[in-house]
């Protein structure tokens, strides 16, 4: 087998650059030595590549399933169109040449490479390398060299396809990522991009489009050259998963429908609705008394500068900026900054751990880290020398009380002074079916885990929701207080406000310790999103008034409340008339509550991360503020079913699929219940950087396995009723689901705050019951002293004195244990007590559908669950492993 060097070709290198490779940065990571190259032996690339192998013995070594790279400056193997010839672009160490070498069996003539058989010719001067090509799949097996250098395709009278490729300057040399090669056989498309991957390179795309005439055209767009028109363009790809922060995916876009509309990149996004609401105002937020505004002008500036500082201290495309803190027009315009910048937005719950934000620092790469105070950046301080990638940390409140923390106006000066030309190169790289956002779990089973979600992903379901729910364009306003490093707000308060031009106000930081109802008060949303734990508070404050109400107020209201039952149950069945007395009513009762609640301009009122008790659903509705449910997770980017007002809505389910959403249910029972499957363009990318986690949740035709059991009505209704990981077994080998028993519990138990059923493998149901306490203002942590509301039920149920969770469990325990006979005193009070207790709880066994979902035993916890205790999550669901452990002593005695 004989080589021949064919040519060198001119430097790739410049006086400024300085450098043998290109970073996956800029281009331009200075001082590095070429990478060696460990190209991963995947099944159809050892097919694609084994017949050539034993021809580059002095180039590569085959073993254990890989391919090694013993010469570190290669960046490129790809075998020709017959299997039996490989083509190696190479650099020299230090030296300023090129080589091109193509690897063959026939003896090679000194003006060129010429073979009948391949069908292609190279001629080579100084400055190029002319390609002839006779046939569509020669010029096809060429191009695979094609992509560090600019190339241009032009067909000859003659019917030969001419390719010339010439160097770029300024290094651009770029690693073939993608080859879109239909109808061309040949090419090996996705083992090439599967190279640049494993190579660690920039991943960027050429597309070969091919004409069916003759003689053959072969276009190719070069990523440096026409193909960089981002940032709405779109990656070709092979599947709908990917794990690599550089991959991309498939998209399900349908010929007709919401499924149909052309995807859609979240600068651009931001930039027509800059040109629809210039001057309209984006974000609000109340600063020492006032409210201070950013218009959409003001908005795409801020983010614009941002992202230009982030890239100027060294934010690499396809790596993280964390953010820490709480909700803030900084917060927004640092995340949409990232990804304007080509890298991840990454938030951080401010309630994590410092391992925890270790955790995701290094899951993303994080090259700049965004805290809110003191608070969180000494966080960041403890575990920054852990963090390789970190290149720089920014406090967006007060001032940094260590050196070296950039201030937010310092961040934007520096974005000032950065020139437009670094920014709008990353705008034009981007491919609307690339990650842009990372969502991270709360980790309830685990470490967080990575969601990737794709410009399309967010931009998409955003649309869709907006539409879907009758928002209205420029006149929509959202109150932003929830957890922005949570995928229901991201869509709440940024993503669905850009859809449709509206004002996002912030709330406070103490708006969860108390003031949530005079920010509502004041700002008065069109759209409101709570979790359940937010209307259970808002019950529970309301009902409280309602106990003081009495006479012919009292009377008013009972009344007013069975018309707004009777008013909503009609609307659930598709009817829009009113009953007799609606109007007085709604005069008389509804729209004081409204009024009273800051939700008299409110059109769109939500629910989700968890579901909402039939309960506190059916208060709402009796006043007519229906609540509608939304059903999702992080990895459905949020909504998949909705509930709507007008297009229908039923208590307690999780409403029906949302338009260009699929809901399967996967081994259905008998009574029709099986794990809900979620089908797409909603659907994630995958976990970044786990692959074992992806494929089990992600099957090959892009469904999403939820984990949560439920079926679907015959009017398109999605149910849940519970989760795979929660269901318990018992040791007869019935299949349990926990949460409708705790909230029958919690309905007929009103003094009780959460209701956890424990047996799994055992005889028989128990119960965890904690009380409504009242809660530090500061910490948010649970205190040991009964809510009044809940000394007044105590009372009733029997306890005249109880004033603390301490005296509640004491009296329990005296009622289980007063021997039989006659009883006085403080023992009387107990005994009742556990008998209203127990007759509660027979009250909710009733409703269960078979003797092994009863519950048999019950007991008081010391202390109610919360965030700080570590037996919530960021949304309130309640983490059952954590307090089983906890609790296993407890568990223990009941059996």
């Amino acid at each position: 087998m004989s080589r021949q060097q064919l040519s060198s070709m001119p430097s790739l290198t410049s006086s400024h650059d300085q450098a043998d490779v290109i970073s996956a940065a800029d281009l331009s990571l200075q001082g590095q030595q070429p990478m060696s190259s460990v190209v991963e032996m995947t099944p159809r690339r050892k097919q694609a590549y084994g017949d050539v192998i034993s021809e580059m013995n002095n180039k590569t070594s085959f073993e254990s399933k890989r391919i090694h790279h013993e010469d570190p400056h290669i960046h490129t193997i790809v075998p020709s169109g017959d299997s039996k010839r490989v083509i190696l672009l190479s650099s020299k160490s230090r030296g300023s040449d090129w080589d091109l070498t193509m690897v063959k069996d026939e003896q090679d003539s000194n003006n060129g490479i010429e073979s009948e058989d391949s069908g292609f010719q190279l001629d080579v001067d100084s400055s190029s390398i002319k390609i002839m090509a006779n046939t569509t799949a020669a010029a096809n097996d060429v191009a695979d060299i094609a992509a560090p250098v600019d190339m241009t395709v032009t067909t000859q009278k003659s019917g030969t396809t001419v390719i010339n490729i010439t160097p770029p300057s300024k290094m651009e040399h770029r690693l073939l990522e993608h080859l879109h090669s239909t109808p061309l056989p040949s090419i090996v498309s996705a083992d090439i991009a599967e190279d640049c991957a494993d190579l660690g390179k920039k991943r960027t795309s050429s597309v070969l489009e091919v004409s069916e005439s003759k003689p053959a055209t072969v276009e190719i767009r070069q990523p440096h050259k026409e193909l960089i028109k981002g940032p709405d363009q779109l990656f070709p790809a092979d599947s709908y998963t990917t794990t690599t922060a550089m991959g991309a995916v498939k998209l399900k876009i349908d010929e007709r429908g919401m499924a149909s509309i052309p995807p859609l990149s979240v600068p651009t996004l931001l930039q027509r609705t800059v040109a629809r609401h210039m001057d309209h105002p984006a974000l609000c937020v109340k600063r020492d008394g006032k409210w201070i505004k950013w218009t959409y002008k003001q908005y795409l500036h801020d983010v614009t500068v941002c992202a230009k500082a982030f890239i100027r201290l060294g934010l690499e495309r396809f790596h993280s900026v964390c953010i820490l803190g709480f909700n803030s027009p900084e917060w927004i315009i640092a995340d949409l900054a990232a990804i304007h910048a080509g890298g991840f937005a990454a938030g951080i719950y401010t309630t994590n751990s410092a391992e925890a934000c270790l955790h995701c620092a290094l899951n993303g790469q994080a090259d700049i880290i965004v805290v809110e105070d003191r608070k969180q950046l000494e966080k960041i301080l403890s575990i920054k020398d852990q963090i390789p990638t970190l290149k720089a940390i920014v406090q967006y409140t007060g001032k940094p009380h260590v050196e070296g923390v950039i201030t937010w106006s310092q961040l934007m000066h520096l974005g000032n002074a950065t020139p437009d030309n670094v920014y709008e190169d990353r705008l034009k790289r981007m491919a609307v079916n690339q990650c842009c956002t990372l969502i991270y779990t709360s980790g309830t089973t685990g470490p967080p885990k990575g969601v990737m979600l794709n410009h399309d992903n967010l931009t998409w379901i955003s649309h869709n929701l907006a539409t879907y729910m009758g928002m209205r364009d420029g006149k929509e306003s959202f109150l932003s207080y929830l957890p922005l490093s949570h995928v229901a707000a991201q869509i709440t308060d940024i993503y669905v406000p850009l859809s449709v031009g509206g004002t996002v106000y912030f709330a406070q930081p103490d708006v969860l310790k108390g003031s949530l109802a005079e920010t509502l008060r004041e700002v008065r949303p069109t759209t409101f999103f709570g979790v359940p734990r937010v209307w259970e508070k808002i019950f529970e404050k309301m009902q409280a008034i309602g106990k003081q109400t009495t006479g012919i107020k009292k009377t008013i209201a009972t009344w007013a409340k069975r018309v707004g039952s009777s008013y909503n149950r009609r609307r659930m069945e598709g009817r829009s008339s009113r009953p007799f007395g609606y109007s007085i009513a709604n005069a008389l009762v509804f729209k004081k509550v409204r009024e009273g609640l800051g939700l008299d301009r409110t059109r769109v009122i939500l629910s989700g991360a968890a579901p909402l008790s039939r309960e506190v659903a059916e208060y709402f509705t009796s006043l007519d503020i229906p609540i509608m449910e939304v059903y999702g997770m992080s990895e459905s980017t949020g909504p998949h079913s909705i509930n709507n007002i007008t297009k229908g809505f039923h208590i307690n389910s999780a409403g029906k699929t949302a338009p260009g959403c699929i809901t399967k249910i996967a081994n259905p029972d008998k009574d029709g219940n099986g794990e809900i499957l979620m089908g797409g363009r909603h659907v994630f990318m995958g976990y970044l950087n786990d692959p074992g986690n992806t494929s089990s949740v992600v099957n090959a035709d892009g469904f999403l396995s939820t984990g949560d059991v439920g079926h679907t009505d015959k009017f398109g209704f999605v149910y849940i009723t519970g989760r795979i990981k929660e269901i318990l077994i018992t040791a007869g080998g019935e299949n349990v689901a926990p949460v409708l028993i705790e909230d029958n519990i919690k309905a007929e138990l009103p003094i009780v705050s959460q209701a956890m059923v424990v047996g799994d493998r055992r005889k028989f149901l128990s119960v965890l019951l904690t009380l409504r306490t009242e809660v530090d203002s500061d910490t948010q942590e649970p205190l040991p002293i009964l809510t009044r509301p809940t000394r007044d039920l105590c009372e009733e149920y029997g306890l005249s004195l109880a004033e603390t969770v301490t005296d509640v469990i004491s009296a329990a325990e005296r009622g289980m244990t007063v021997p039989a006979g006659a009883v006085t005193g403080q023992d009387a009070e107990a005994v009742k007590f556990v008998k209203v207790i127990d007759a509660a709880i027979e009250r909710a066994n009733r409703k269960a559908i078979s003797a092994a979902q009863r519950v048999q035993k019950w007991t008081i916890l010391p202390v109610d669950f919360s965030i700080p205790g570590g037996e919530l999550g960021p949304t309130m669901k309640v983490k059952r492993s954590y307090v089983a452990k906890k609790y296993a002593d407890v568990i223990e005695r009941f059996y």
